[in-house]
């Protein structure tokens, strides 16, 4: 992102030019010694803990020993997810201290010719406010790439009875052509600018002091046209503020900047060269030549109806390269059949790269553009995935939206720093994969008779997770580009939030024995050492992080250990998180409530890994849980209403008997989370309100509707 862009956020640093070599170097330095006291301190709390262990206490002093032996693999287990935050911090500004932005004409080199490689954007969406589709499609339709097709992979059921999802459904499949008609104007002119262009540059009548009197005037026009759409959207939250100004503003500031260069160039006599126009005119005229298209599978029963993103996502890569007629089967359903020449009904060109795309995010213009050059450079011909972690949408109007965002861009500095231990993930929010590498890792399957392909693995309802597995298993890589150019969509209460964060805790454990699979085969290569030490936490550190601290407050493992040792292990943990925090434009006291939240979500995280675990036993695919993305409360449902007082109850009970015993520090443990969990239940839920029928939560005391230190 450019730095006038970044300037529109004060204090969100979204482009990560703001921090300067030396403050890099600083903060590295400070990462360094958080590293060291932690290590240090980690030790000391062991030898106590050991001590303490083996220290005889009666005759059934054996139960005592397995008691704080237990209490200590815990303590490392969370230490260890601490260290693995800070020496990804300490990855992830080493990555930014040596990153070099490619410069424009560089990134305008692909405007040199025709054969710009091909890229394919699909948007999956299901049951979503045609308000919010319309922006994603607007932003990725106006990406600066010259050659690319938006397919928006409607999954609604195409034959519901349903009077408001009929409505939604009818919304959603118009906004194709409703963005066509928007484009129409500035691609009409500029695709006459082109083409006039073009003939005389064929027939050598080429001016080129009056071809760049043309462009500054075309340049002006486009930049006076994207302000029009900003001033004409209206603004109704923090999202289409930054939509607005990632899809309009800044657009309009660079055209209209490149308009002020052709002057000052016909000004000075400087004299392009017929290539150096023809970049200018193909690269105004590709920005609003752009196919706009929906594809529903659910209208053909030989195409998966798996209710997940990932088959969505395979029944059209399924179909890519080949062309179609539609037929009807003997039981009068519709079907594809595979055709050629002038009988299909539909051909699905094949193209280079995927990028796929959440409903519900905006990427910056030139998203597209910076990551296709970075995998079309010499060297990276073996990466399968480049993205930019997603960001939450600044700005958030309510406190829940703002603290579980704020976990998520303290999680996009930890995706960043594993790219350096060749560690990363693929994040599904967003990302640009590369075809061959998907038909690298495809499998078949057999659905309702019909056989189907597999590409994103569909198993748990993590399937960007297990496909990395299956990508760097297969010698691809993966990778996250360091800047911030890909937003998405916070939920903005408990009920939705309980939905996605759930979601994600289910799946770790049943990828992990893929991983360590992939890592035994590669066990004598110290950087696949590094990588495992990375990855593994990334799959269990929900099930461990939240496990360890309900047990450590339930059972009175510790209970001969009072040490201030373990609280200065975990002090420089919480430092970095507050520092980063303040970093991204975060007030220092959201640490504390992002710690509260994740208290909150403990009976939620603890709900996905028990699904984890029932689908190992059975054997059966959970539901995939969709983030609800709708105007209106998501209700939590009265059982996780019910765990989280009962676990408040269980820790206040928790302090009184400590305090009775006389341990004193675990009392004043137990009563502070006690303390930290009131306040999220009375900020992030709200005080409950019972009736005869459901317990239903009201909302957040002073609080407009609108996760996470991982470690101890």
């Amino acid at each position: 992102m450019n730095q006038s862009q970044s300037a529109s956020f004060p204090g969100r640093d979204h482009g990560n030019h703001a921090a300067s070599a030396a403050d890099l170097r600083n903060e590295i330095a400070l990462t360094r010694i958080a590293i060291i006291v932690t290590l240090v301190a980690a030790l000391a709390s062991a030898a106590v803990i050991l001590r303490a262990a083996v220290t005889p206490v009666d005759a059934h002093g054996w139960v005592h020993t397995v008691a704080q032996l237990l209490f200590l693999l815990l303590v490392i287990t969370m230490i260890y997810g601490s260290c693995v935050y800070q020496f990804t911090r300490l990855a992830y500004l080493g990555r930014l201290l040596v990153h070099r932005r490619a410069s424009d004409e560089e990134l305008h080199r692909v405007y040199r010719s025709d054969q710009a490689p091909a890229v394919s954007v699909l948007v999956p969406s299901y049951k979503e406010e045609p308000d919010v589709v319309r922006k994603t499609l607007l932003s990725a339709s106006l990406q600066e790439y010259p050659n690319r097709r938006v397919v928006l992979l409607i999954d609604d059921p195409p034959h519901s009875t349903s009077a408001g999802d009929i409505a939604g459904l009818s919304a959603t499949r118009r906004l194709p052509e409703e963005i066509q008609l928007v484009l129409h104007e500035p691609r009409q002119r500029c695709d006459k600018a082109f083409r006039a262009f073009l003939e005389r540059q064929a027939s050598g009548r080429l001016k080129p002091t009056e071809e760049l009197r043309r462009l500054e005037g075309l340049y002006r026009h486009m930049g006076e046209w994207f302000d029009f759409q900003a001033a004409a959207h209206p603004i109704a939250d923090h999202v289409d503020s930054l939509f607005v100004e990632l899809t309009y503003r800044g657009p309009a500031r660079r055209c209209l900047e490149q308009s002020r260069e052709f002057a000052a160039r016909r000004t000075a006599g400087a004299v392009p060269t017929s290539d150096q126009l023809a970049v200018a005119y193909r690269h105004l005229a590709t920005r609003f030549q752009v196919e706009i298209t929906t594809f529903e599978r659910k209208r053909y029963a030989n195409l998966s109806h798996e209710s997940n993103k990932a088959m969505n996502l395979n029944s059209y890569i399924g179909l890519m390269g080949r062309s179609f007629r539609k037929a009807i089967a003997s039981d009068g359903r519709w079907v594809l059949e595979a055709t050629e020449g002038d009988r299909a009904d539909l051909r699905v060109p094949n193209t280079d790269y995927v990028l796929m795309v959440d409903a519900d995010s905006i990427l910056d213009s030139e998203y597209t553009l910076r990551l296709v050059h970075l995998m079309e450079r010499p060297g990276n011909e073996h990466v399968a995935v480049a993205q930019t972690p997603y960001s939450s949408f600044p700005h958030a109007p309510g406190i829940l939206e703002r603290v579980a965002g704020a976990s998520t861009d303290i999680q996009y500095i930890i995706h960043q720093g594993v790219t350096h231990y060749g560690a990363t993930f693929w994040v599904g929010a967003n990302a640009i994969v590369r075809k061959c590498a998907l038909d690298d890792i495809a499998v078949s399957a057999v659905e309702r008779d019909y056989p189907v392909r597999k590409f994103i693995q569909d198993r748990t309802v993590i399937e960007d997770t297990e496909s990395s597995v299956d990508l760097v298993a297969r010698g691809w890589q993966l990778y996250n580009y360091p800047e911030r150019l890909a937003f998405s969509a916070t939920p903005p209460d408990f009920g939705s939030l309980l939905i996605q964060r759930r979601r994600w805790a289910n799946g770790g454990l049943l990828i992990l024995p893929k991983l360590l699979f992939y890592l035994g085969r590669h066990v004598t290569h110290g950087r696949r050492v590094a990588e495992g030490l990375v990855r593994c936490p990334y799959l269990t550190s929900i099930t461990t992080a939240n496990v360890g601290l309900l047990v450590i407050l339930a059972l009175p493992l510790g209970d001969r250990v009072e040490t201030l040792w373990l609280p200065l292990a975990a002090l420089p943990y919480y430092l970095l998180y507050a520092r980063d925090l303040c970093r991204i434009g975060y007030p220092v006291t959201d640490v504390l409530r992002v710690y509260a939240l994740n208290l909150l979500l403990i009976p939620v995280n603890l709900a996905g890994v028990f699904k984890s675990l029932h689908q190992a036993c059975t054997r059966q695919k959970a539901a995939f849980g969709r983030t609800p993305k709708i105007k209106g409360k998501t209700v939590a449902p009265p059982l996780y209403l019910l765990a989280e007082y009962s676990l408040l109850a269980q820790w206040l009970f928790a302090a009184t008997v400590e305090f009775l015993c006389g341990r004193h520090l675990r009392a004043a443990l137990a009563l502070l989370n006690a303390a930290f969990l009131t306040y999220a239940i009375a900020t992030f839920i709200g005080a409950p309100r019972v009736s005869w029928h459901r317990l239903v939560p009201l909302p957040p005391f002073g609080v407009r509707r609108a996760s996470s230190p991982v470690g101890i």
